[in-house]
Parts: structure tokens; C-alpha cells; sequence
């Protein structure tokens, strides 16, 4: 492995050379952006992932996929003990709000535990990676209008399984920093859409708007609550935030990694009305309303850009038109 290593990092600078990083999740939506992020920046990178058949990154050099399940303590080991990373990217989770009213039970066995496998397993390394764990603006829940734009150091009060299990990886995390010395950075993510993403509004907006393009569904847009304000980061700037962080971010701390500002989902919907250039009407349908919504979801990120000078790049406009990009040229939308 140590000539694999020397050969690639002939063909790379030196702030870059022999670094190896491990992304979970990486079949993610996020951990697939993140891997090629990575890659192009001339890294040595594994990404673990839950199923076969779920890849979609494409081959490329330099990027090995191994399959573990993040609940299986004694497969990630080998997994992290093997690579010897020094920096692991904990992507890997089940990730939806709707999914954990549903299941709770398999969300914490992933989340919670799942995660705890992982910092055990660096607890016992010589050489402990830098490890930056996907958090998340869940963990936050009702925030007052004047609380907002939402800065770290406000309370936790999540209003769902997903998000109390997310406020669990925060704190193991942290605890880890403290009691082990793991370098341990916490990014608690807000709203990230863009090209491929599934199961978000935006990402179902435009799917939507692109099958009526292509005659495949009537001039109608199903919708959810549209009254919320949401501020969506660009996926390009999400993966550039992780590895900000992970490069610059202090160790022990956790940081918002948020848009600049809000749009009200009303907003975003024409938006993408105006881009299809399609004339439709619009359907609320209950299916698509969740049991609780947060009214405002908007995070401080003057954090995050004062330790590592990050900054979203990319507008809502921007990200929706990739999308659009992206979906008209998939065969199975």
C-alpha cells in the first residue's frame, strides 16, 4: 500500500501528497460529491458503503469502494484499521426526518451506534485521523424569529427522532475530543439540494417539472407545505465546506454550514417555473405534508468562514438550473 501511495502522490503538491481519507456513506448523495471532491484534489480515498448496487460515483483512480454497515462495529474496524485515513468523513446515516417517525429504532442502531463504532475504533489507533461528522441543523428545532439567523452555541431541541439522534453524534463526538484527544470536528448541515439529490423539495420540483417536459405527467405539480423559508446550499459548496473544515476547522468544535439567506418555499417552486418555462398548476396533497415543519430553517455560518474562509458560492438560481441540467439528461426521471 505505501508504494500505491508514493506512486499517486508523485502526481500530486505537497499539501495534498499521502493524504487518505475514509468517506461513509459515500453512496450518499453528499459522500458521492465529497469522494470526487477529494479525488480531484489528489487524495487517496475509500468510501464505505451499506449496499451493493447503490454506487454512484464513477470509476475512478485513486478511489476504492468497500461495503460495511455502519451498525456492524467489527466490519468498520477492519475497515479503519486497515487504511490507516488520516481523515475520516462520517457521512454515513439514515438520513431522513420521515424515515425516523417511521422507524426510530433503526435510525438510532445506524446513527447513534453506528457512529459509536466508529469513534471506538479510533479511540484504540496510534495515529488518530481527523474526523469530521456530518451533523445537522435538526438538531436545533424551533428556533424563535429572533434567534435567527441560528448561531452554535444555541440549545438543542429537536423535533424528531433523526435530529435527537444527531444531537447524540454531536455530543459523542465531542466527548471523544475531550476525554481521548480525537480531532474531532462536527459540521451541523443545513439544507443541501442539487444535482441527483432525491427526496427534498427542490430535487422533487424540478423532477416534476422535467416529466412534464417529456409528456410523462399531466401539467401539475405536486406539492407540501410551501410556507416554510429554507436557505438550500449548493452540494459544491457543502463538500468544499467538509473539507474546510477538516484542513482549518478546530478540533472539538461544531459549525453551521449554511446559505447565505433564505427563500420561502413558495419562492423556490416559481423559481423553477420560471426556468422550466412551463406553464402548470399547482397541487398541495397530504402525502407530502410532514407531521411537524420548522418555520424558519437559517443557520450563522460567520464561524464556519472566520476559522476556515469558507463561503457559499453558488445561488438558488445557479443549483435549480444544474438540476434541471441534470434530470433532462437522465434516462430514468
Amino acid at each position: 500500500m505505501r508504494k500505491l501511495i508514493e506512486f499517486f502522490s508523485g502526481h500530486t503538491n505537497k499539501m495534498t501528497a499521502n493524504k487518505t481519507a475514509l468517506v461513509t456513506g459515500a453512496e450518499g448523495f453528499i459522500g458521492s460529491n465529497l469522494v470526487q471532491f477529494l479525488q480531484a484534489k489528489g487524495w487517496r480515498v475509500i468510501g464505505s458503503f451499506l449496499a451493493k448496487g447503490s454506487i454512484r460515483i464513477p470509476d475512478l483512480p485513486n478511489v476504492e469502494m468497500v461495503q460495511g454497515d455502519l451498525r456492524n462495529g467489527q466490519r468498520m474496524t477492519q475497515i479503519i484499521h486497515k487504511h490507516e485515513p488520516n481523515y475520516i468523513f462520517h457521512m454515513g446515516a439514515q438520513s431522513l426526518p420521515t424515515v425516523s417517525w417511521a422507524n426510530p429504532v433503526e435510525t438510532f442502531e445506524s446513527n447513534v451506534m453506528g457512529s459509536l463504532h466508529i469513534f471506538e475504533a479510533i479511540r484504540y489507533m496510534k495515529k488518530r485521523p481527523v474526523i469530521v461528522s456530518a451533523c445537522s441543523s435538526a438538531e436545533y428545532g424551533h428556533v424563535a424569529a429572533a434567534d435567527m439567523p441560528v448561531r452554535e452555541d444555541h440549545a438543542l431541541l429537536p423535533l424528531h427522532p433523526y435530529g435527537i439522534s444527531k444531537v447524540c453524534l454531536d455530543l459523542v463526538a465531542r466527548q471523544y475530543y475531550l476525554d481521548y484527544k480525537i480531532p474531532a470536528v462536527n459540521i451541523r448541515l443545513f439544507n443541501t439540494t442539487g444535482p441527483g439529490k432525491t427526496n427534498d423539495a427542490p430535487s422533487d420540483f424540478v423532477r416534476q417539472l422535467v416529466r412534464i417536459k417529456k409528456g410523462l405527467q399531466q401539467p401539475v405539480v405536486e406539492v407540501g407545505n410551501l410556507k416554510p423559508y429554507r436557505a438550500f446550499l449548493d452540494v459544491h459548496d457543502t463538500v468544499r465546506g467538509f473539507y474546510l473544515a477538516a484542513v482549518k476547522g478546530k478540533r472539538g468544535e461544531a459549525y453551521n454550514l449554511c446559505a447565505s439567506r433564505t427563500y420561502k418555499m413558495e419562492e423556490v417552486l416559481k423559481t423553477a417555473i420560471r426556468i422550466s418555462g412551463l406553464t402548470v398548476k399547482v397541487q398541495p396533497v397530504a402525502r407530502l405534508m410532514r407531521p411537524s415543519d420548522e418555520k424558519v430553517i437559517f443557520g450563522s455560518t460567520k464561524k464556519m468562514r472566520k476559522d476556515t474562509g469558507w463561503k457559499p458560492e453558488k445561488t438558488i438560481e445557479q443549483t435549480l438550473q444544474s438540476m434541471f441540467a441534470f434530470w433532462e439528461s437522465n434516462s430514468e426521471n
